[in-house]
């Protein structure tokens, strides 16, 4: 499997903030706009932007323009690459336990 390292690296900076993944939370419900976005936090709007900005260079927002709106979009692709790199590896512990599981169990009947 590819990956882009950088990109993961900027995901994993960006999702390490509670600010940003309370932002992707939001987002998972539907597109907000930065005043939206803000709302339930105690910081400035331009706070809040600059936490988009960041979600948006590691690829995990988009925006677009709907006149003078500018929604805010969880980005699928972006999403997707990163829980594809996680599932690499949760998947391989998952083999490795059943091979632990299937040697334990003829441990198991070999001393019935």
């Amino acid at each position: 499997m590819s990956v882009d390292e950088a990109a993961l690296d900027r995901a994993f900076m960006a999702l390490g903030d509670p600010v940003r993944r309370a932002l992707i939370a939001r987002l998972s419900r539907g597109e907000a706009t930065v005043n939206e976005l803000a709302e339930p936090f105690a910081i400035t709007k331009q706070a809040v932007s600059r936490h988009i900005q960041v979600l948006e260079a590691a690829g995990l927002i988009t925006r677009s323009r709907d006149g003078q709106r500018r929604p805010c979009h969880l980005n699928p692709t972006g999403l997707e690459e990163l829980t594809s790199w996680i599932d690499e590896y949760r998947l391989a512990s998952e083999r490795r336990f059943r091979r632990i599981d299937a040697v334990l169990e003829t441990v198991k009947e070999q001393e019935s």
